[in-house]
C-alpha cells in the first residue's frame, strides 16, 4: 500500500503453519529447545561408536511402550499370569511380535549398555570432568539389570519360578542382613503370590521411576560437559549434532530395530511349562546374561559360596565406580593405560569363559527333548499291569528299566499283542493285551530303553498329560515323531506355537463348540476336566 510521505511497500502475511509454529513458540518455547538438542557441537572425528548411547535409548523406549502394552493384558497373580501371558502370545493380534519384541529387548539392552560401557571405558570418556556422568551410566546398568531380574518371573512358568528359588536362596546368603533380604525379596516363607506381587511392583513402578530419573540425569551431564569425542582429537571445528552425526544415530536404531523385529517374529520367546512348586526336580537356569555368575557357583562351595555370590559381583561394581578416580590420568590412548585395558580384557574373557561353559552344561528339557509323550505314557504302563505280572522283583521276567533291552521292535510289539507268543498259558484275565495305542506307547518307551537314554523326571501334570496323549490322541496325531497319523490328523509338536491352553480345553472338551465341522469326537464326557487341562497346559508347551 501507499502512504503519503512514505513508500511502504506490502508486506506478504505469514502463512498459516508459519503462524502456527510461532504460536505454539512463544508459549513453549519448543524452537529453542529443539535448536539446543540438534545443534549440539560435537569434536571433529565423532564416529559410529558415538552412536551407541542414541541405539540404548532408542531400546529401552521400546521396552517401556512393549512393557505399558502388556500390562494391559498381564493378570499379576500365580492363578493367571501364566495364562494371560499364554493369551498375549497366542489370542492377542500381534501378540506374539509384541511379547518377542519385549522378551528379546532386554537381552539386546543388556548388549548395548556393556558394548556402551566398554567404548567408554576403551575411550577413556569417564576421566574429568565427566566422573560422574560415569557413576550415573553404572547406576543405569545396575537397573537395567534390575528389570531383567524382575522381569524373568512374571511369565510364572517353571523356568522363571525355580529361577526365583535360587535368586532368593542367593540372596540369602549376604552376611548381617541376607536372611531379611531374602524375606524382603518373597514376601513369605516360599516364592508365591506375594514374591510376584512385590516383583512385578518393582518392574513396572519403582525400577522405570529409577531408569527414567537417571536417564536424566545421565543426559543432563552430558550435554553440560560435552562427549568426550575420539581418543585423538582431530584438528578442525566443531560441528552441530544435526544433521550428519543424527543421520548416523538413525541409521544405527534402524538397524538394531530391525535385528530385534526378525527376533520377535521368527524367534518365539520361550515359555516353560506352568509353575510347579512341587517339582523339585526341575534345573533352573538364568538368562545367559547371568549365566556367568550361576555358572561361578559351581567353583565354590560352603563357606566360600558367599564369595561368588555377593563377593566378586559387589567387587566388580566397586571398581567400575571407583575407576575415574583410581584412573585420573589425562591420557585416553588405550595402549598407553596398559592396566585398566588389560584388567578389562581380562573381565570380558572370564565373563565369556564362565558363559560359555554355562551355555555348555545347560541340561535340555527332558521330557520334550529326548522322551516323546508317548515313551513316558508307556512307561506308566509298563509300571502297571498287566506288565508287572511277570517284570517284577522275583518274576518270570526282569524289571524293566534295569537292563538295556535287546530284542527289536517286531519281537516287542508281537509279546505286547498277544503275551502267550513266548509264553503259552500267560494271557489271564484280567491281564489281557494291550490295545494298539497301548502296545505302540510300551514300545516308545521300549526303544528309550535300548538306546540307554535316562528316564524323564516329570511332574504329575506331564505325566498324566503324556497319558493320555500316548493312550488316546496318537491314535490319529503324531507328537514328538510317535503317532498314527491317521484321519488325516496334525502334528501336535509345535501346538503351543499356534493355540493357547484354554483354546485347546475347550477344542478338548467339545470340537463342535469351535467348529461344527470338526471331525475329532468331544472328550467332555471321557475325560476328568482337570486331564484335559493338564493335555491342554502340556500342549501350550511345545514350541
Amino acid at each position: 500500500m501507499e502512504t503519503r510521505g512514505n513508500s511502504v511497500k506490502d508486506v506478504p502475511e505469514p502463512h498459516a503453519r508459519g503462524r502456527v509454529s510461532q504460536w505454539c513458540h512463544d508459549r513453549t518455547g519448543y524452537q529453542t529447545a529443539l535448536k539446543v538438542l540438534l545443534d549440539e557441537p560435537l569434536p571433529s572425528g565423532t564416529g559410529w561408536w558415538f552412536t551407541l548411547g542414541s541405539i540404548l535409548l532408542a531400546l529401552i523406549s521400546i521396552q517401556f511402550v512393549t512393557g505399558f502394552v502388556l500390562m494391559m493384558y498381564y493378570v499379576p497373580t500365580p492363578a493367571y499370569a501364566y495364562d494371560s501371558v499364554q493369551y498375549i502370545m497366542h489370542g492377542l493380534t500381534f501378540g506374539h511380535i509384541l511379547r518377542g519384541l519385549h522378551f528379546y529387548g532386554a537381552s539386546f539392552i543388556v548388549i548395548a549398555a556393556v558394548v556402551h560401557m566398554l567404548r567408554v571405558i576403551f575411550f577413556g570418556s569417564y576421566k574429568q570432568p565427566r566422573e560422574v556422568t560415569w557413576l550415573s551410566g553404572v547406576f543405569l546398568l545396575l537397573l537395567i539389570l534390575g528389570f531383567a531380574l524382575t522381569g524373568y518371573l512374571l511369565p510364572w512358568d517353571q523356568r522363571a519360578y525355580w529361577a526365583t528359588v535360587v535368586t532368593t536362596n542367593i540372596a540369602k546368603t549376604a552376611p548381617f542382613a541376607g536372611s531379611y533380604v531374602s524375606a524382603l525379596m518373597k514376601g513369605g516363607p516360599d516364592v508365591g503370590a506375594m514374591t510376584l506381587s512385590r516383583w512385578y511392583a518393582m518392574h513396572v513402578i519403582l525400577l522405570p521411576a529409577g531408569l527414567v530419573a537417571f536417564i536424566l540425569l545421565h543426559l543432563f551431564l552430558m550435554r553440560r560437559h560435552g562427549i568426550s569425542g575420539p581418543v585423538r582429537p582431530r584438528a578442525g571445528r566443531m560441528h552441530p549434532f544435526y544433521p550428519d552425526h543424527a543421520i548416523k544415530d538413525t541409521l544405527g536404531v534402524a538397524a538394531v530395530f530391525a535385528a530385534l523385529f526378525c527376533f520377535a517374529v521368527y524367534g518365539h520367546a520361550t515359555l516353560a511349562a506352568p509353575a510347579n512348586p512341587a517339582d523339585a526336580s526341575y534345573v533352573p537356569r538364568p538368562e545367559w546374561y547371568f549365566l556367568s555368575l550361576f555358572q561361578m557357583l559351581k567353583y565354590f562351595h560352603g563357606a566360600l559360596e558367599p564369595v561368588a555370590t555377593i563377593g566378586i559381583p559387589t567387587l566388580v561394581v566397586v571398581v567400575l565406580l571407583l575407576l575415574p578416580f583410581f584412573d585420573r590420568k589425562p591420557e585416553r590412548r588405550p595402549l598407553k593405560r596398559p592396566v585398566v585395558i588389560g584388567v578389562t580384557v581380562l573381565a570380558i574373557g572370564a565373563v565369556a569363559t564362565l558363559t560359555s561353559l554355562g551355555l555348555r552344561d545347560t541340561p535340555t528339557e527332558p521330557a520334550l527333548a529326548t522322551w516323546s509323550p508317548a515313551a513316558i505314557a508307556g512307561q506308566t504302563i509298563a509300571a502297571s499291569s498287566p506288565c508287572t505280572s511277570c517284570h517284577t522283583d522275583g518274576g518270570a521276567a526282569a524289571v524293566l528299566g534295569t537292563a538295556k533291552l535287546t530284542h527289536d521292535d517286531f519281537w516287542i510289539k508281537g509279546h505286547l499283542s498277544d503275551p502267550e507268543m513266548i509264553a503259552p498259558g500267560l494271557r489271564t484275565p484280567p491281564a489281557g493285551a494291550l490295545n494298539t495305542l497301548q502296545v505302540n506307547a510300551v514300545l516308545a518307551y521300549a526303544k528309550k530303553l535300548r538306546e540307554d537314554i535316562p528316564p524323564p523326571t516329570v511332574d504329575a501334570q506331564t505325566r498324566e498329560a503324556s497319558v493320555v496323549l500316548g493312550t488316546r490322541c496318537m491314535g490319529c496325531h503324531t507328537l514328538a515323531g510317535d503317532g498314527l497319523a491317521s484321519n488325516g490328523a496334525p502334528d501336535l509338536s509345535h501346538e503351543g506355537t499356534k493355540r493357547t491352553a484354554d483354546w485347546m480345553h475347550k477344542w478338548i472338551t467339545d470340537p463342535g463348540s469351535i467348529d461344527e465341522n470338526a471331525m475329532m469326537p468331544a472328550f467332555g464326557g471321557v475325560l476328568t476336566d482337570q486331564q484335559i487341562k493338564d493335555v491342554a497346559n502340556y500342549l501350550a508347551t511345545l514350541k
